[in-house]
């Protein structure tokens, strides 16, 4: 009976002592590959962003290097479109979105968020002598299953399209996953955000936009939902508050 007491009890200490070491490894891994995750993370973030400015191609292999010599990237608050101090490498909307004193609940809230971060982080984006050409603006809202996170880049006139890029998402794959879609993306330029009243006008259009329609793009096909979410996402981030102030600052001579 002791014997089999000792057997028990030998087990149980050799389980503990293996967990114990299991999860101290696990810790240690998790610690040791944090910095090679942040570069990873915002290696992939600097990727889409040039792709958004229609940069990629160019940059080649050397993404942070065109990033570096390309883009200027703002903290902005909603609120007053102003730039503000901030980590723009480390921020996280939705990081900030959860916490109370950092955030907004949205009195129109469309795009399904629940709460907003009260800033935001903008890229300016140059061309070769120096001139903002493109002003990508991060974007997320909800699909049909759950967030998506994307990057709209607009002209300098801060109205014409150049890109809406899509970036993470768990939409349906062949339905609301067309966002990914290269042909669905080749609808987006030139399409414009505002209309003459300066109102955001653009919209997603069940069984295609008609020809010449400015503000019109084809929904996607079979995923009314995820198209309702884009439109609602673009709609909520390009309005008052969204980038409105942000905007408004810009075309009215530059960040202030």
């Amino acid at each position: 009976m002791s014997s089999n007491k000792e057997t028990f009890g030998k087990t149980i200490g050799f389980v503990f002592v293996v967990c114990l070491v299991c999860a101290a490894l696990v810790s240690i891994s998790a610690v040791s590959l944090k910095p090679l995750q942040t570069a990873n993370k915002l290696l992939d973030k600097q990727t889409k962003i040039l792709e958004t400015a229609g940069l990629l191609d160019a940059a080649g292999d050397d993404i942070v290097g065109t990033y570096n010599q390309r883009v200027d990237a703002k903290m902005i608050n909603l609120a007053t479109g102003k730039v503000v101090e901030g980590d723009v490498n480390t921020f996280e909307e939705r990081a900030d979105a959860r916490d109370a004193n950092k955030s907004f609940k949205p009195e129109n809230d469309i795009a399904g968020l629940n709460r907003v971060a009260k800033n935001a982080v903008v890229y300016l984006v140059k061309d070769e002598q120096g001139k903002v050409t493109t002003i990508v603006l991060p974007i997320v809202g909800s699909g049909l299953w759950n967030l998506m996170y994307g990057f709209v880049g607009l002209e300098s006139d801060m109205n014409t399209v150049k890109s809406v890029i899509y970036s993470d998402h768990s939409e349906t794959p062949g339905l609301g996953a067309e966002v990914l879609n290269p042909k669905w993306k080749a609808l987006w330029p030139g399409k414009k955000m505002f209309d003459e009243q300066n109102n955001v006008a653009i919209k997603i259009v069940k069984g295609g936009a008609k020809a010449g329609d400015v503000h019109g793009v084809d929904g996607l096909s079979g995923a009314t939902l995820t198209s309702n979410g884009v439109e609602n996402t673009l709609r909520f981030w390009l309005g008052d508050e969204g980038y409105g102030p942000f905007i408004s600052n810009y075309r009215a001579g530059g960040l202030n």
